[in-house]
């Protein structure tokens, strides 16, 4: 057959990640395999586990013994990811990188730059969120290859997840990575609808006999490291049921590496009342623990406590563990009251006031109460929904799906539909590449295109004013909805455009002006709008141009296949073409 052989789903989690394939020769009833990742598990011991942990260890220069390490593509492997990485960076998290997703998208740091393991000792050599998941990719691809050799994964039809509330500049980042993984072409698929894809293959045809004209179905994807909240509406098209993804929520830096924190201050306290009081890295390990701990509790309900211990490092201590207890009590009672409260409908986060100086680290939500976010992103968007598809490993836990499920029945005043049949673990994964077959033509789609509306600050034409700098009005480039592939010129639209000196392109998105046509200018920017990482850049100004000139261009935007943003400005005559790109190459 010409192209590729397999549809590939990639879950590049936070947590966890995990690939699915279809093979396309085996015939349109061919099933999604879930693919067998080969990792280490132990010192010097490879075995499969059906995901990866998204773990990256870092191992000191007599901290393993030789060989260790050492994978079948790879015998000289000098890191870990995955099973060991995880449960060695439990002993030593100095030499840990987690969470390298979130600091993916975090914009206030330098995502190309070597920053994990965060705050980790000078002697530890460090990575960069984009050199983390790189490895990640990396490391699929090598084990898709020990499978299939004859289908290297660059020639596949493959499909990588993102969280929802990633904006273009995280996308990109995401598209970058897996280019330094050996993947020129990838699609990007949001979390939330993954997981939703996946339970339309489980359901197939009765997904219809589930779901309505009417029904609006909340996808609730509490992951690792973020939580993200979609809204899908079932409507009828020519007199067939159609879906069409209608809201999605902003970036909530708050999910299980929240919820381990809170748990590990818990037995913290328990710890220090018995007279055993825990350093920085002993915490920091403590919190490591204590997430494998969770996951084992919500995952088996015969489990009433998991045994959580960490490395002593007082001489009184030496060669020996401190150990606690983590109780479902713990779990159940710190979650429930501190991350899914009972609350009103028209509810909102709390908003502490901020120290002046903060440490700098991942922007966590201040306010961890789950259902008070929910609350004010159904409040926006004026829906409740009638339906709820949960997904992500915090929502493994049965008495947490139940008090959400509760909470929104409170607010709704109707029995809420539960959608399931999915796997937790690998419903995402397997929601793509069923994603990847839709686009063939085979299944349902969800009709969706951007998840938000992008705009480009465009600086007012006013006298100078001492002290005041003129006003910016927001110009919409993308409207929501924008179908991937997309290119469109703004109608009779004029601008200047500086060339020949530096100059800095402001960027804007809102989820929640999903009515901004392609040229509305927006001249209020507080509220609605979140302002975006800028690009700073020269555009040279060529021959004939002299530099610091104004040049009247316009706007021609491009949602690429893979769903990132590409902004070109062209001359009156055609004859020149600049190109803005975001600011995903920090260090270059």
């Amino acid at each position: 057959m010409t192209g590729p052989r397999h549809v590939v789903g990639i879950d590049l989690g936070t947590t966890n990640c995990a690939i699915t394939a279809v093979d396309l020769a085996a015939g349109e009833n061919a099933p999604i395999e879930v693919l067998p990742v080969l990792q280490v598990v132990a010192p010097g011991q490879v075995d499969q586990r059906s995901t990866l942990p998204s773990f990256l260890y870092l191992p000191g220069t007599s901290d393993l013994p030789s060989g260790a390490l050492a994978l079948p593509w790879d015998p000289a492997r000098g890191h870990a990811v995955g099973e060991l990485a995880r449960s060695r960076g439990v002993e030593v998290p100095s030499r840990l990188v987690a969470s390298a997703k979130s600091w993916l998208c975090h914009p206030g740091v330098d995502r190309n730059a070597r920053i994990l393991p965060w705050g980790a000792p000078d002697e530890v050599s460090k990575l960069s969120p984009v050199d983390a998941c790189t490895r990640y990719l990396e490391h699929l691809c090598d084990a898709w290859g020990a499978l299939h050799p004859e289908a290297p994964l660059a020639e596949q039809d493959v499909l990588i997840t993102v969280p929802a509330s990633f904006d273009a500049i995280a996308r990109e980042l995401t598209v970058e990575a897996a280019r330094r993984a050996g993947l020129p072409q990838v699609t990007l698929l949001e979390e939330p609808q993954a997981a939703f894809y996946s339970w339309l293959a489980h359901a197939g045809d009765r997904w219809r006999k589930q779901l309505t004209v009417g029904d609006v179905v909340l996808a609730c994807d509490i992951g690792g490291g973020t939580t993200d909240f979609t809204l899908i509406s079932v409507t009828d098209q020519g007199g067939d049921l159609t879906l069409e993804r209608v809201a999605v929520g902003d970036h909530i830096l708050l999910g299980g590496d929240n919820m381990d924190l809170a748990l590990s201050y818990g037995l913290a306290q328990k710890l220090s009342a018995k007279g055993t009081k825990l350093d920085a890295w002993q915490q920091r390990a403590l919190t490591h623990s204590c997430r494998h701990a969770k996951e084992q509790l919500l995952a088996d309900a015969s489990l009433d406590k998991v045994p959580v211990t960490v490395l002593g490092r007082s001489s009184r201590l030496i060669g020996g563990t401190i150990r606690v207890d983590l109780t479902r009590n713990d779990v159940e009672g710190a979650l429930l009251d501190g991350f899914f409260p009972a609350c009103g409908a028209g509810d909102k986060p709390q908003r502490s006031r901020r120290v002046g100086f903060q440490e700098l680290g991942l922007p966590y939500a201040t306010d961890p109460g789950v259902t008070r976010h929910l609350a004010e992103f159904l409040s926006r968007h004026g829906r409740l929904p009638t339906a709820v598809l949960f997904n992500g490993g915090v929502m493994k836990g049965a008495v947490l799906r139940q008090r959400l499920g509760d909470v929104i029945q409170g607010w709704a005043g109707t029995k809420l539909k539960q959608l399931e049949g999915t796997d937790f673990d690998l419903a995402v994964a397997h929601g793509a590449a069923y994603y990847g077959l839709t686009r063939r033509g085979r299944g349902i789609r969800i009709r969706g295109g951007a998840a938000r509306s992008y705009y480009i600050g465009v600086e007012t034409a006013m006298p100078a004013v001492p002290g005041m700098r003129p006003p910016l009005k927001a110009l919409c480039v993308v409207p929501f909805g924008t179908e991937e592939g997309t290119e469109a010129e703004l109608p009779n639209q004029e601008f200047g455009l500086m060339v020949g000196e530096p100059a800095e392109f402001r960027f804007f998105g809102s989820s929640v002006r999903r009515t901004d046509a392609l040229g509305t200018v927006v001249e209020e920017l507080e509220g609605d709008i979140e302002e975006l990482a800028p690009v700073e850049a020269v555009l040279s100004a060529g021959e004939g141009i002299q530099a610091g000139m104004s040049i009247p261009v316009r706007l021609r935007a491009h949602v690429t296949p893979v769903g990132t943003l590409e902004l070109f400005c062209v001359t009156r005559d055609g004859s020149r073409r600049w190109k803005l790109e975001f600011n995903v190459r920090e260090r270059e």
